[in-house]
């Protein structure tokens, strides 16, 4: 087992800031051959494979940008991204917000890298200013956190990067099945199935007599649109009085906006009603529609997993036909957003309230067919839960690992006569 020791950044790396180029100087980015990323890209990845924009050479001889060589640990220092890092794949140049720490043999670059993931809260305790909160390099220079000997630090970023690659492969195949489901929504709700061979109805434009135009646009000649409050009841939450206590405890869900994420059925809430506070809702059976009708999550929707009721920023569906309730999300997941769009306008706050909500239109199939439609969007909603669900399992191992690994709480196993060398 080695020893671990506290070391400020400068004493094992070096360290420089970036530069933009004149903008006013078209020479420097016109064709431009040398890769320039600014501090934006540290919020989207963790490691750098791609540049912003390119700069000239001649922008890199007359400004203050500089190349930084691969391996370089990158930090912002200022606006929405300070404390925010990320690692180089490739060569490149960086605006004034970023400092590089370049690599060496003192230190193993992707353990330091987790390091500073690991401790952004630490790091934004450093922010100096009041108009703007930012870092500078002395800051970043300064910072002091634990390491064990480089052979531990390689041996423990493998572990790290481990987690990360299924937590990239995973989320690929998030996004893979995401964009499948938005292509069948697609053509589900415009082509429908036909019952007859249970496949898509040709398209429109090779057989438009299976087709009529109808308020939503061409749909099937045998479906009908039909406004929501016509599919079912339509209720506006509410919220129990916060200041009785004994309305809140751990029985009922209690939906708020903050509650509707990209999960297909709410099975949690952050809050929760006892019994006496849930008789004092409106209440909402299993599988009602909730939908966000106010503020930036407008338009978002998912199914009630369990009995619950909602606050006052939600309208919920009780369709008529609890049977037709996965048909009638998947119609609104498709048919609902241009119809929010319309209703907010350029609201500074978007409100749709319930009597625009139940006017929203929807296109109606014959049950068997509607119930064929939901069971093929159901599938895709299968599989992306399950990796959905993995995504969280995973996530939530590399949190731990990080906790273990990252205090020297847990020991990784490094060969003997690699630790005798370091440590001579």
């Amino acid at each position: 087992m080695s020893k671990w020791s506290k070391k400020k950044i400068k004493d094992f790396a070096f360290t420089a800031s970036g530069g933009t180029p004149s903008t006013e100087r078209k020479e420097y980015w016109h064709n431009g051959t040398i890769p320039w990323i600014n501090s934006g890209e540290l919020s989207k990845h963790d490691i750098i494979k791609k540049p912003t924009t390119y700069i000239t050479q001649e922008a890199l001889d007359n400004s203050s940008a500089k190349l930084f060589p691969i391996g370089t640990v990158v930090i912002a220092l200022t606006g929405a991204t300070t404390g925010m890092s990320a690692i180089l794949e490739i060569e490149t140049s960086t605006n004034q917000s970023i400092t590089g720490i370049f690599p060496s043999k003192e230190h193993d670059s992707k353990f330091l890298l987790y390091t500073l993931h690991h401790n952004i809260d630490k790091i934004l305790l450093h922010n100096v200013g009041s108009a703007q909160p930012h870092i500078n390099k002395e800051i970043v220079d300064n910072l002091e956190f634990n390491y064990p000997i480089v052979p531990e630090q390689y041996v423990i970023s493998k572990i790290l990067s481990t987690a990360d690659a299924v937590i990239e492969k995973t989320q690929a195949a998030i996004a893979k099945y995401k964009a499948i489901k938005q292509g069948m929504l697609q053509d589900l709700f415009t082509r429908g199935i036909d019952l007859n061979t249970n496949k898509l109805r040709p398209r429109y434009q090779d057989a438009p007599e299976l087709y009529k135009e109808g308020k939503l646009g061409w749909i099937p000649r045998e479906w009908e649109d039909k406004s929501i409050e016509s599919i079912g009841e339509i209720v506006t939450g509410s919220t129990p009085p916060t200041a009785r206590a004994e309305y809140y405890g751990d029985a009922f869900l209690f939906v708020s906006p903050a509650d509707i994420q990209d999960n297909f059925f709410i099975q949690e809430t952050g809050k929760k009603l006892t019994q006496s506070g849930f008789d004092v809702t409106r209440k909402l059976p299993v599988n009602s529609i909730c939908v966000v009708c106010i503020g930036s999550t407008i338009g978002k929707m998912a199914l009630l997993a369990k009995e619950g009721c909602t606050n006052q920023q939600i309208n919920s569906v009780i369709c008529h036909d609890p049977e037709l309730s996965f048909y009638f999300f998947y119609a609104m997941m498709f048919y609902n957003e241009p119809q929010f769009r319309r209703e907010t306008g350029l609201q500074a706050v978007p409100i749709v309230n319930k009597s625009q909500f139940s006017e929203f239109l929807l296109p109606v199939a014959e049950k068997t067919e509607a119930l064929k439609i939901a069971e093929r969007l159901k599938a895709i909603d299968n599989k992306l839960q399950t990796e959905q669900t993995y995504l969280q399992k995973i996530q939530s191992l590399k949190k731990g690992l990080m906790e273990d690994l990252l205090s020297g709480r847990k020991q990784v196993k490094v060969a003997e006569e690699v630790l005798t060398l370091s440590e001579n």
